[in-house]
């Protein structure tokens, strides 16, 4: 419930404190019982835990179930559709359209259903370069909503600042309201809506706080690329000792982007979202959104650290209720359990979130077939064709409807879901980038050898990690590679600390003729996908693609 005592609350008495000037009145929003600003985390705890919306774990943690919805609710996400902004969008089954004036006449009603209930407010930034920077208001039902806002994003200094606050876009989120698709035109009673020239987003019917990060996300992904900045869905890290030794990790949701980039050897910048400008590259957050299940203690010591700190936010994690001890391994909730904390919280993090530009960019596939090799360098063309091809096995959890078995998916930029321009835009900008900087580009599989998911076993993360450092540090420069009969990228034939037999994937098959069928229908896959943007796509780059 909202407020399940009906009494004064543990925060009430300092609800306004850090009010804006700019108030809710500005959004339509009137009549509400309490608008809580920019309450810390401390206060947050208190409010959360008053209200019923969660528990705190032993080391402090804050564990909050999110109901049925423990992923994003893809189908559920529109765009308005509006005179200004149309041409510029990737139409399809990503970005579909939404009427302007039904989104009016649902908002409205979100409005009157706040009226004489509570709301929390944080206002903050999305982007870590402040030529870049995009003031955003945040106006949420749930407390604990409230402080994975104030994990995930940048966080103003001062009482000025937050006096001062105007927001550039706004996002209000009643997960308890429901939209009627009879009347709203809503695919179902769980709505993500985007309006570019209202300058708001709303959503309903949805616990998944993930949805607030990403509508973030979708819309730097259209601002940024009209001001010639690249957007990307990839974690980074840096050399601590060359500020232009940045390396960039594409990929989906649990194909390693956080646990890889989270490198005890380099500095971390973000672990999911960033702008690549021609000052360098920055972050869009101020915090990091990691996968935690079956999460290792020793194979991923800095973000296990997170799991049993105050601040951090575990989403669908299980815990004894009498010791209040997580349980990691426990995915009776969902297998995408979620751990949100400041990303300060990772002990060799880059205050700043910004760094130089990139030496290395890796797109990371989890292969479920069994076939890709575990590390394959890219020519240009090449790079290009994996980044608008985006393949990899989307995970258990990470979205509405999927089962317990990766499924195999094609998803342009490695994130077609954020991406609201045609992904011959991202790819125009990153050869730019590529070819200014020199950048060298590798495919990674974090995926299955041996055979495919059910019958394989998940690469060894021992070796990934010494893959990706010989990269990083050029070992790899100066061994001996052959040539991908079928994809045409280089494989490398020997690396530090990696047994020979485990770079080449098919000699971990029991079955050669098997492997290879599986080989050139994958290759085949690609090929057909690539049709979908063969129109707007140089033919050097759809050259570059698989030969069957």
């Amino acid at each position: 419930m909202n407020n399940p005592r009906n009494g004064r609350t543990p925060s009430e008495e300092v609800a306004q404190t850090r009010r804006a000037e700019r108030d809710l009145s500005h959004h339509g929003l009137a009549g509400l019982r309490v608008a809580y600003w920019n309450l810390p985390t401390e206060a947050l705890y208190e409010e959360a835990i008053y209200r019923g919306e969660g528990a705190t774990t032993a080391g402090g943690p804050f564990v909050a179930h999110t109901g049925k919805h423990t992923g994003r609710s893809a189908n559920d996400k529109f765009i308005v559709k509006h005179a200004d902004s149309e041409n510029h969008i990737w139409w399809g089954t990503q970005n579909r359209p939404f009427d302007g004036a039904k989104f009016d006449a649902l908002f409205s009603r979100m409005t009157e259903y706040l009226k004489g209930r509570d709301v929390f407010v944080q206002d903050v930034y999305a982007g870590a370069d402040t030529n870049y920077r995009l003031n955003v208001r945040f106006v949420t039902e749930r407390a604990w909503h409230s402080m994975f806002i104030r994990n995930m994003f940048i966080l103003p200094e001062t009482a000025e600042e937050l006096k001062n606050f105007t927001p550039g876009f706004t996002i209000v989120d009643v997960p308890s309201f429901k939209a009627d698709p009879a009347t709203d035109g809503s695919r179902s009673e769980t709505f993500i809506l985007l309006n570019l020239e209202r300058k708001l987003a709303i959503i309903g019917n949805t616990e998944y706080a993930g949805e607030m990060k990403k509508s973030i996300f979708t819309l730097l992904n259209y601002l940024l690329p009209l001001q010639g900045v690249m957007s990307m869905h990839c974690s980074a890290n840096v050399n601590p000792n060359d500020a232009n030794d940045v390396a960039l990790f594409f990929g989906l949701s649990g194909t390693g982007k956080t646990t890889l980039s989270a490198d005890p050897t380099r500095q971390l910048i973000g672990d999911d979202e960033h702008g690549w400008s021609d000052a360098g590259v920055f972050n869009y957050e101020g915090g990091c959104y990691a996968k935690v299940i079956g999460l290792s203690q020793s194979a991923e010591p800095e973000i296990y650290a997170t799991t049993h700190m105050f601040g951090t936010i575990l989403e669908n994690v299980a815990f004894d209720p009498a010791t209040r001890v997580i349980d990691l391994n426990d995915d009776s909730h969902t297998e995408n359990t979620r751990s949100s904390y400041p990303l300060n919280f990772i002990a060799n993090s880059v205050p700043e979130k910004k760094a130089g530009h990139p030496k290395n960019i890796i797109f990371l596939t989890a292969d479920a077939t069994g076939v890709m090799p575990p590390i394959a360098r890219l020519s240009t063309n090449q790079a290009l064709y994996q980044f608008i091809s985006g393949y990899t096995a989307k995970l258990a959890g990470t979205e509405a409807g999927l089962g317990k078995e990766p499924v195999a998916t094609f998803s342009a930029c490695f994130g077609a879901p954020f991406m609201m321009h045609h992904p011959s835009k991202y790819a125009e900008l990153l050869r730019k980038k590529i070819e200014q900087h020199g950048v060298k580009c590798w495919l990674v599989n974090t995926g299955w050898v041996g055979g495919p998911y059910g019958v394989g076993k998940r690469i060894s993360i021992k070796y990934t990690r010494a893959l990706l450092n010989a990269a990083l540090s050029g070992q790899l420069d100066s061994v001996n590679y052959k040539t991908d009969p079928v994809f045409g990228f280089e494989t490398p034939v020997s690396c530090p600390e990696v047994p020979s037999e485990a770079l080449d994937p098919a000699s971990s098959w029991k079955d050669q003729a098997e492997y290879d069928r599986k080989y050139k229908a994958l290759a085949q896959k690609f090929i057909e996908n690539f049709k979908n943007f063969a129109d707007q796509t140089p033919p050097e780059v759809i050259e570059a693609g698989p030969k069957v």
